[in-house]
């Protein structure tokens, strides 16, 4: 089933790099209390994921403090070690958005958002979507309807509909 609007975000770990190397977040204790806006894409370095949907988010991340968010956070089924490194080629980590890495694909999948795209060479990735949600419960929630596109999904969108 497919995350909706009102339901709670499911309580998994996944991984970021931290100063030591990567480091387990409880995605529950994240989004405890506080307003966040998670955004997944299909996979690191591929191209509307580095140049349209990170980016969008980037411009969009002092619009989006302003209306009370308090993290921005991407999502991709990918390793840390990779999350890390685009944060840093696309400028996310210094515009202050947090990386996450799902490498066994839990979130995505507890969410309902896995595809596969094998002859793309995308296996177990998470569609296209961004959300909001308020001491863990969904609150906006875009799904893009292609792997390729970000249009409802991107930053400017999520911030018009806050």
């Amino acid at each position: 089933m497919t995350i909706a609007v009102g339901n709670r975000l499911p309580e998994v770990t996944v991984t970021r790099m931290g100063e030591a190397g990567p480091e387990p977040v409880a995605l529950a204790e994240v989004v405890k209390g506080r307003k966040v806006v998670i955004f997944a894409v299909p996979g690191a370095y591929t191209p509307t994921c580095h140049s349209a949907h990170v980016p969008s988010f980037i411009r969009v991340r002092d619009g989006l403090a302003a209306k009370g968010v308090d993290e921005v956070i991407c999502v991709s089924v990918n390793d840390p070690f990779v999350m890390g490194a685009w944060g840093e080629a696309t400028g996310a980590n210094e515009a202050g958005i947090t990386m996450l890495a799902d490498a066994e694909c839990a979130f995505t999948e507890a969410l309902g958002m896995r595809f596969d795209a094998a002859p793309a060479g995308l296996i177990a990735r998470s569609r296209r979507y961004a959300l909001a949600a308020d001491d863990g419960v969904v609150t906006h929630l875009h799904i893009e309807e292609g792997p390729g596109t970000c249009e409802i999904s991107g930053g400017e969108a999520m911030l018009a509909a806050l």
